[in-house]
């Protein structure tokens, strides 16, 4: 960025950055970036196009005459042309013969949707994207994708100009929606569009990405001896209970950023990386985080990480990154401090640390190091906290240890009783049942023999006659 983004003062903490400084040189209220020589990604291209040859002004016109700006340039812009229009018949199709325009029911049942999408669901997307009712928009999706990939060798900067404008023409078929469900569909339709052409488009032929990532990281690892209190990043007190490097998280998360391939999923490694910084600023202070803590907390962040093709992924961002992502919002605003933290270790001296020419200089090339005795004192405090911390630690796991032991005991001597009790039970419930066999058992002899005279008597009654008649 500018210069007083790097302005060092003794009355403040941190490296002084302003919010107009991140905003757009244009004043229209988005923020710029360095790559964009200050301006947003809408200004800057606004600026971009005129200098360059407009798509339109190199097809042919009706009336079969070609414009051009010269003579020398005039066989330059018909294979330019030619081109340009190979593409378009490749995206849009052959206009003769004309493709049947889509019907407002199918129109209207995939926009209905679309509506229905939950925030965030990139396969219900997918899903929808693939139903007969949204044909028609996939067909667009595999065209531009088979076109792109068809014509990679372009350079990458008009790559980068056909993924925007197919973003900008995607983003007219939902113009009825709401700008907040637009913008959720036009990420969908990145992440889609950007994963497939990752491979073709990341560190291009076309440009020095890749010999400017080597540089940086030279850059980087010859400043490893800056330490965070050259940078002015507050650090955790002796009173605060934070072990190691609170800025590891923020670490990781900008290392991953290189993994991803959407231009979201890398913006999203940025956002997290900058929302461990203000986490560990404000467990490492007791002062509330400031802007300028922020950004001396992203520069150390990045010279510990020393992330993987930084130059190129945010390159990669910028170039084919959806621009309200850039322009606005939170994930914009931490974007330009990392654009600004990349700017600033590029040109890093010595006022900026708070050092003399000399002092930056013999540090640069070994002749220096940060205090020793600093080093060792500041390591000893910090492990004689740190074992105090242990200790501390080891006496609450002491305490709940005996108090387990004691619950434990108690539970053993409940599960005893209770097993006491049943047994006991269970001996008389035996006792009971054993009884009530032995009863049964003594009743059934003498139900019998109170039926067998009751036989007798009935055979004496019907004996009786049968003697008379005889």
């Amino acid at each position: 960025m500018r210069e007083k983004c790097t302005m060092w003062t003794d009355k403040q903490r941190g490296i002084r950055v302003s919010k107009e400084e991140l905003l757009c040189k244009n004043a229209c209220g988005y923020y710029g970036n360095p790559a964009w020589q200050g301006f947003c990604s809408k200004c800057w291209r606004e600026r971009a196009r005129p200098a360059a040859a407009p798509r339109q002004d190199t097809r042919p016109s009706n009336d079969g005459t070609l414009p051009t700006f010269s003579k020398f340039e005039e066989k330059k812009n018909i294979e330019k042309g030619r081109r340009i229009n190979t593409m378009r018949r490749l995206f849009w199709g052959n206009p003769t013969p004309p493709k049947p325009q889509e019907s407002a029911e199918s129109r209207a049942n995939a926009l209905k949707a679309f509506q229905s999408l939950e925030p965030g669901d990139f396969t219900g997307f997918l899903k929808i994207l693939r139903s007969p009712s949204s044909q028609r928009l996939q067909s667009r999706c595999t065209a531009f994708l088979n076109t792109m990939e068809a014509y990679h060798a372009l350079p990458v900067q008009k790559q980068s100009d056909l993924v925007q404008d197919f973003y900008q023409s995607f983003a007219e078929y939902f113009r009825g929606f709401p700008e907040a469900q637009i913008t959720q569909i036009m990420e969908h339709v990145e992440k889609l569009i950007m994963t497939r052409l990752h491979k073709w488009v990341f560190c291009h032929d076309s440009c020095d990405d890749e010999q400017k990532d080597l540089v940086l990281q030279k850059r980087i690892r010859s400043l490893n001896w800056v330490t965070p209190q050259m940078l002015g990043v507050p650090f955790p007190d002796k009173n605060t209970s934070v072990t190691g490097d609170p800025f590891l998280p923020a670490i990781t998360a900008i290392i991953e950023m290189d993994a991803k391939r959407a231009p979201q999923d890398k913006l999203a490694c940025v956002s997290k990386c900058s929302q461990h910084v203000f986490e560990a600023l404000s467990t490492s202070n007791s002062e509330p985080a400031n802007a300028d803590d922020f950004l001396s907390g992203l520069i150390y962040v990045v010279l510990k990480a020393n992330p993987p093709r930084l130059h190129s992924n945010m390159q990669y961002v910028i170039r084919f990154g959806l621009p309200h992502s850039l322009m606005a919002g939170e994930s914009g605003y931490y974007f330009t401090n990392l654009s600004c933290a990349e700017t600033f270790i590029e040109k890093l001296d010595g006022p900026a640390l708070n050092l003399s020419p000399e002092e930056f200089e013999g540090y640069m090339r070994g002749q220096r190091v940060p205090s020793a005795k600093n080093k060792r004192l500041q390591a000893a405090s910090d492990t004689q906290h740190l074992l105090e911390q242990l200790k501390d630690r080891q006496e609450k796991l002491d305490k709940g240890m005996d108090a387990l032991n004691v619950q434990l005991q108690k539970w053993v001597q409940a599960v005893h009783s209770q097993l006491d009790e049943a047994a006991t039970q269970f001996v008389l419930v035996q006792k009971e049942i054993t009884a009530q066999a032995e009863l049964s058992q003594m009743v059934s002899p003498s139900a019998q023999d109170e039926k067998q005279p009751s036989l007798l008597v009935l055979k004496d009654q019907h004996a009786g006659p049968k003697d008379t008649d005889c």
